[in-house]
């Protein structure tokens, strides 16, 4: 099969939604004059090693929020985000932190999560996320499309679990991503692999 997007695909679900999978879950917080945020995404990644460098796309809009979501309003107004990662034991809180709820809704509150309060800056985080990294916004970059936007940010502080950490390595039990549709991993079979040398 072939397709141009712009002519339509003709099946009953979007192929590109799960052809590129599995993505990691950046669980971003923010904090601003309406109160905290919590919302997942899956378009998120990290993108650069020094200084350590992530982003993550919003891709919608809330009648609320005029031409985007709360995430990236309130890191508009703040300047700071918190991206936590995501593991298998979180899924339901995670899922429950995606609702479209009203603007100023906590969602730690509704999906019953313990709140921590990062170091670097002013913005709340998910206690319980296996690490969490705190960024200072960079640059919103408009993307193609009505109200999707790139959101690019420095990470200035790191919080891992304890029990993630293992012989120095960071090893959390799993690590929940996304596959597109309603599909879902948690990526537990991992192994090791040498780059040529030079690489």
């Amino acid at each position: 099969m072939f397709y141009r997007p712009a002519d339509g695909h003709g099946l009953p679900h979007n192929p590109f939604n799960a052809i590129v999978a599995p993505r990691p879950i950046g669980w971003i917080a923010t904090r601003g004059s309406l109160g905290d945020n919590l919302a997942p995404y899956s378009f998120f990644n990290a993108v650069a090693y020094t200084p350590p460098q992530v982003a993550f796309a919003s891709t919608a809009a809330k009648p609320d929020r005029g031409d985007t979501k709360d995430s990236l309003a309130q890191i508009r107004e703040s300047g700071v985000f918190c991206v936590n990662l995501v593991s298998s034991e979180l899924i339901g809180p995670m899922n429950a932190s995606s609702a479209p709820l009203p603007a100023g809704t906590d969602e730690f509150t509704v999906a019953g999560l313990e709140k921590a309060e990062c170091e670097t800056i002013d913005c709340p985080r998910v206690a319980q996320a296996p690490a969490a990294l705190e960024c200072r916004l960079v640059q919103v970059i408009p993307l193609l499309g009505k109200s999707n936007f790139l959101i690019h940010g420095e990470v200035t502080g790191i919080h891992i679990r304890p029990d993630c950490l293992t012989d120095g390595r960071y090893l959390p039990p799993d690590r929940l991503s996304r596959l597109g549709y309603k599909d879902y991993a948690a990526v537990r079979d991992t192994f090791e692999l040498d780059r040529p040398p030079g690489g």
